[in-house]
């Protein structure tokens, strides 16, 4: 029986390793499981990766760089979206992917070009530096095609007559959340998060091109320090 051991290279590790990471999560990845899973010893892989910290930067590499570059002479905002959209589908396609780009410390290249290419379109379609940066941090982890919400929602009783009476008293006393949450269009469904990632994304883009051709510059930061 064939270990693979010869023909173990770089790329076959990390073919591995995202597979694994697939399967199991990002977690429960581990250098010894990921050496099981290639039929090799985990010093085999040490060859070809330092740690499991690089092994999880070039994991994150290998994904970002199946981002799908705009067709040529795409308007910026078009190019932009596309661009954030196709990050939207790989990232989806690797459910430990968003973890792992937000627990990254440093840039490799890949994920510097698809920073560039951003910045670039904006560039391209006029936006002044200022303008980019500010819609750089706007996009946040936007640019990866994903977000974090902060909407905590409270724990309603099981209890049907409970769960009622609860209701009724949110009602009273937060009249607008219960206001959306009971008469929005997917009211007691769970959201969609394609189309809140494409509403937010399409309402940020809009305001950088109104901005953009309204002359937008940077408020001038005020001295607070007395000095």
């Amino acid at each position: 029986m064939s270990t693979g051991r010869a023909t173990l290279d770089h790329d076959r590790v990390l073919d591995a390793a995202v597979a694994l990471a697939d399967e199991i999560g990002l977690d429960a990845m581990s250098m010894r499981r990921l050496a099981d899973a290639l039929c090799v010893t985990p010093m085999a892989l040490y060859k070809h990766v330092a740690n499991r910290e690089q092994l999880v930067d070039a994991m994150v590499e290998r994904i970002v760089s199946d981002i799908a570059t705009p067709a040529p002479g795409r308007p910026w905002k078009q190019a932009v979206r596309a661009r954030i959209l196709s990050a939207r589908a790989v990232m989806t396609a690797h459910p430990w992917a968003q973890a792992a780009v937000e627990s990254r410390t440093a840039a490799g290249p890949a994920v510097l070009r698809h920073m560039d290419a951003l910045m670039d379109d904006m560039f391209r379609g006029g936006l002044s530096a200022d303008l980019v940066h500010h819609a750089m941090h706007a996009l946040s982890t936007r640019m990866w095609g994903f977000t974090r919400d902060v909407l905590p929602t409270p724990t309603l009783p099981a209890d049907p007559d409970e769960r009622a009476r609860a209701m009724a008293g949110f009602a009273v006393t937060y009249p607008a959340i219960v206001r959306m949450a009971t008469t929005a269009s997917h009211a007691g469904a769970a959201c969609d998060d394609d189309a809140e990632l494409t509403f937010a994304l399409d309402v940020l883009l809009d305001a950088f091109e109104r901005l953009h051709h309204e002359g937008w510059t940077p408020a001038v930061r005020q001295d607070v320090s007395g000095g």
